[in-house]
């Protein structure tokens, strides 16, 4: 079994998290072999700055 973990932020600049943007992600990953295995809610620390930004954390696996 291999996996594959793929971190999804909302923009910086007003780019917003959407369905449409996480079906896109869903389907090019199933296009390569790859399963939705979970997905979680997180807040990533940004570079600059001392807030976080709301994304998600995307697993999938194949094999």
């Amino acid at each position: 079994m291999e996996y594959k973990v793929v971190e999804v932020r909302e923009g910086w600049f007003g780019d917003k998290m959407s369905g449409g943007k996480l079906e896109k992600i869903l389907n090019e990953h199933a296009r390569e072999g790859w399963r939705y295995k979970s997905m979680t809610n997180v807040s990533v620390k940004g570079r600059i700055g001392p807030g976080g930004v709301d994304g998600l954390v995307i697993v999938f696996e194949r094999g």
